[in-house]
C-alpha cells in the first residue's frame, strides 16, 4: 500500500537520498499511521467494552496514542524540511530526533498506564467476554501492526530516520501487547483462569523496556554520539586516495541531522610540496567529498617533514615514549624546531577518553621521559582527544 501511495503522491520516489522526497515519505507515512490507528482503535474499542477486557480497552487507547505519535513524526518532518535560517544556519534536521524522542516518551507513558490498569485487573479481577468476532478483531490488528511494522522498518532504513525506526518499534511492540491479549483471552475463555491483569503486566513491562531503549537511542545523536565505524572509514579512504595526502587525523563528525553532516579533519602533506598545489587538491577533496558522501568538509592542511633522518628518528623515538605511558596513545603533527641551546619536540598526543591520567599528567609524564633524554630536549605537548 505504501509503494502504491507513493507512485501516486512521491515524484523520483526512489531517489531517497534527496531530502525533499525523504520528507515526503515522513509525512505520507505519518498520515497513513494516523489513518490505520485510528481504524484500529474504533474497532478496539467497540471490543474492549463488549466483552470487559480491561487489557483490550487499553490496547485500544494504546493505537489512539499511536495516532498521536503518528501526527508528532509527520509534522516533524514538515518541520525538518525548513531551510536554514539566519537562526538556524544548519538546518532544521535535527528536529527528527526530537520527535524520534517524543514518540518514545508516548511509549513510556502508555506503558505506565498500563502498568497501573493491570495492577487494578489484579487486586480485582473479573473474567472477560470472548467471542469470534472478538478474536476476529485482534487478530486484524496484529496483522496491521506488523505491516506498520515492515514498512517503518524498511523506510527507517533506506531514509537514515530515528523518528520512522521509532514509530517501527511503536507498532511492534503493539502488535505483541495484541498478541499477548489474545492470548490471555484465549486462555482465560478455555480453562476460566483470571489471568487478564497479569498479562497487561507483562505487556506493560515490555512496552516500558522498548521505550526507554527508543528513547537512549534517539538521545544519543542529540547529545553527540560518535559516528559508524563504515563511515569514518569510508572518510578515511576517500580522503588518502589522493597522492598529495599521506595521512590524516582530528576528523571530526558534526551530525545536524540526515542528509546535514559536516565534517573537518586535519590532512598531512609534505612539507616539501608546493603549497598551491597541494592547497588545490585540498579543494578537490572538500568539493568531491560532497558528492561522494554527502557531507560538507573542512580541512586543514599539516606540513610535515619526511626524508629527514632525525627527525624521522625522534618521532618514532616519542611515539614508542607516548605508548610507554599507555599503549592506546597515538601521536601527530611532530615537528623538530632546533635552537641555539635546546631541541624543541613539538606534537600532539590523542588520549582515549577513558584515560585514567589527567591531560597534565600525561604532558609532564611524556615531556619529563624526552627531557632525560641524552642531548637538550623540550617537549612541547597538546592533548587531543579520538572524536570518532
Amino acid at each position: 500500500m505504501i509503494r502504491l501511495l507513493a507512485a501516486i503522491f512521491i515524484k523520483d520516489r526512489d531517489n531517497t537520498s534527496d531530502l525533499r522526497v525523504r520528507h515526503k515519505y515522513g509525512v505520507l507515512c505519518g498520515a497513513f499511521g494516523i489513518f490505520l490507528n485510528i481504524v484500529l482503535f474504533g474497532i478496539k474499542l467497540a471490543a474492549g467494552l463488549i466483552s470487559g477486557s480491561v487489557s483490550i480497552v487499553a490496547d485500544a487507547v494504546n493505537n489512539l496514542s499511536d495516532a498521536g505519535s503518528s501526527a508528532v513524526s509527520m509534522i516533524g518532518f514538515k518541520m525538518a524540511g525548513q531551510k536554514p535560517d539566519p537562526e538556524h544556519p544548519f538546518g532544521h534536521g535535527r528536529i527528527e530526533y526530537v520527535t524520534a524522542f517524543a514518540v518514545s516518551m508516548i511509549i513510556i507513558l502508555m506503558g505506565v498506564e498500563l502498568l497501573k490498569s493491570s495492577f487494578e485487573k489484579i487486586r480485582d479481577p473479573q473474567m472477560p467476554e470472548f467471542t469470534p468476532v472478538i478474536a476476529g478483531i485482534l487478530i486484524v490488528s496484529i496483522i496491521v501492526k506488523l505491516y506498520m511494522y515492515y514498512y517503518n522498518t524498511r523506510l527507517g532504513k533506506a531514509l537514515s530516520s530515528g523518528a520512522m525506526k521509532a514509530t517501527a518499534l511503536d507498532s511492534f511492540t503493539d502488535s505483541v501487547a495484541t498478541l499477548v491479549v489474545l492470548a490471555s483471552s484465549l486462555i482465560s475463555y478455555y480453562t476460566g483462569a483470571a489471568i487478564d491483569g497479569w498479562c497487561g503486566l507483562a505487556v506493560s513491562l515490555f512496552v516500558l523496556y522498548a521505550g526507554i531503549s527508543s528513547a537512549k537511542d534517539t538521545m544519543d545523536p542529540l547529545l553527540g554520539s560518535k559516528p559508524s565505524k563504515e563511515y569514518v572509514e569510508a572518510i578515511e579512504k576517500f580522503v588518502m586516495s589522493y597522492d598529495d595526502v599521506i595521512g590524516i587525523h582530528d576528523l571530526v563528525v558534526h551530525d545536524y541531522g540526515p542528509g546535514r553532516t559536516m565534517i573537518s579533519l586535519h590532512a598531512e602533506v609534505g612539507a616539501d610540496r608546493n603549497i598551491l598545489d597541494v592547497h588545490d587538491t585540498i579543494d578537490n577533496i572538500e568539493r568531491r567529498i560532497n558528492e561522494k558522501l554527502g557531507c560538507s568538509c573542512v580541512i586543514h592542511m599539516d606540513p610535515v617533514v619526511r626524508g629527514d633522518a632525525a627527525t624521522d628518528r625522534m618521532r618514532r623515538l616519542c611515539q614508542l615514549i607516548a605508548k610507554s605511558v599507555d599503549e592506546r596513545f597515538t601521536i601527530h603533527d611532530f615537528r623538530m624546531v632546533k635552537g641555539p641551546s635546546h631541541t624543541n619536540l613539538i606534537f600532539d598526543v590523542v588520549a582515549p577518553f577513558d584515560c585514567r591520567l589527567s591531560e597534565e599528567e600525561i604532558i609532564n609524564t611524556i615531556s619529563a621521559k624526552i627531557e632525560s633524554l641524552p642531548g637538550s630536549h623540550y617537549a612541547v605537548i597538546e592533548v587531543d582527544r579520538p572524536y570518532v
